[in-house]
């Protein structure tokens, strides 16, 4: 099963490409980098750790 690969950071709604770096917990909610850092990686949703989104190949 593939991730879901969202585009945008559900705190500061800055776009997120495949390639760019992000953060998200175990039910795949996506945070940009500095919104992850000031959360201190920790999902607001769910409070699961927020780890590194692994990119895709460029199309």
């Amino acid at each position: 099963m593939a991730l879901e690969m969202r585009k945008d950071c559900e705190n500061c709604h800055a776009q997120l490409s495949h390639v760019a770096e992000a953060f998200i917990c175990s039910y795949e909610c996506t945070f940009c980098p500095q919104c992850a850092r000031s959360m201190d990686a920790i999902c607001p949703n769910c409070g699961g750790e927020l780890t590194r989104r692994p990119t895709r190949r460029p199309d």
